[in-house]
């Protein structure tokens, strides 16, 4: 079943996704070619526009989904503090945000991990947990705009992780999604 998930994913069109710095938090530091983003202690001056986070430790992908199936990898690495998925272009930038449907942000999310375990939240309605004995390096995600459906894979192993149920994006222009607390991501060409 696995596999012809994978093969399924196969006429999913891989996307160039790289990280637009307009949009990230001052403490986060995009690298020049827009495919790395790490943490520092110390706020960027940066000007404040409507576009930038304020708040919340997060950047948004340059590239925007309006229509189409979509496909990209993020190498996690061995972090432990990080989430990932796609919001709406209008998720609001000000002020805490909370990853959840509500809020536009479709997404999975390791906030540390134990010594035997790693526990990753979905933020779905009601929220879904896996917990795993394996950290995973590298995550898909995978975005059909027509069927309103985001998943997430374990890139290196060809597995689905999970699959949020399908919804609508009301016509909105669709995102990917970034938040780095203490791990740098790295955007897989």
């Amino acid at each position: 079943m696995e596999r012809e998930c994978w093969k399924w994913l196969l006429s999913y069109m891989k996307a160039n996704v790289t990280l637009d710095p307009d949009t990230a938090h001052p403490v986060l530091v995009v690298s020049e070619d827009g495919r790395n983003v790490s943490r520092t202690d110390v706020l960027q001056d940066l000007p404040e526009t409507p576009e930038r986070f304020d708040t919340s430790h997060c950047v948004l992908g340059s590239e925007g989904f309006s229509s189409g199936r979509h496909y990209w990898e993020v190498e996690v690495g061995n972090g432990k503090y990080w989430a990932l998925g796609v919001a709406k272009e209008s998720v609001r930038r000000k002020g805490r945000v909370s990853p959840s449907l509500e809020e536009g942000i479709w997404a999975m999310e390791l906030h540390g991990s134990k010594i035997k375990s790693s526990v990753y939240n979905f933020y779905a309605s009601p929220r879904a947990r896996l917990i795993s004995s394996w950290n995973f390096r590298r995550i898909g995600v995978s975005l059909d705009y027509e069927a309103g459906q985001v998943a997430f894979f374990d890139a290196d192993w060809k597995s689905v992780l999970y699959s949020f149920p399908p919804g609508s994006f009301s016509g909105e222009r669709i995102r990917p999604y970034f938040w780095v607390q203490g791990s740098p991501l790295r955007l897989c060409s």
